[in-house]
């Protein structure tokens, strides 16, 4: 039985709300909703693309403390309260983790966390990643 493991930030939400901001069981790692917020510089960036940005940072290091990276990101789930931002966040989303090519599905819904405008989920399977630029071929 492969061991859990837990990446933690040191978020107030982490704390707050008792989870992780990853979860690792063996290869497939689960990493929680993340909002775009910068809780060590205290900063939400005013965009949705901007949060989107440092939202995926935080994501990207949350994976690369379970040793893998956003080429290993096999879901995306993301929630957006304003229809008008879901081509900005889309577009982040293409550029950082398009040549993955991960399911997708995104909701336009309120959330949680005052201020926010994105709040996105992943989940990856160490090793399963390709090279950034790289593509996997239809069968």
């Amino acid at each position: 039985m492969a061991a859990r493991r837990h990446v933690l930030t040191g978020s107030p939400y982490e704390e707050l709300a008792g989870y992780a901001r990853a979860v690792a069981v063996g290869d497939c790692i689960y990493v929680s909703g993340t909002v775009g917020y910068d809780f060590a510089a205290g900063t939400l960036p005013e965009t949705a693309e901007g949060q989107a940005e440092r939202a995926l940072d935080t994501i990207a290091w949350a994976l690369g403390e379970a040793r893998a990276d956003l080429g290993d990101v096999v879901r995306v789930r993301v929630f957006v309260p304003d229809p008008d931002d879901v081509a900005a966040v889309s577009a982040v989303l293409k550029r950082r983790l398009g040549h993955a090519r991960p399911a997708n599905t995104t909701v336009c819904t309120p959330l949680a966390v005052p201020g926010c405008k994105v709040e996105i989920e992943v989940d990856a399977i160490r090793g399963s990643g390709i090279a950034q630029g790289g593509r996997h071929e239809p069968r």
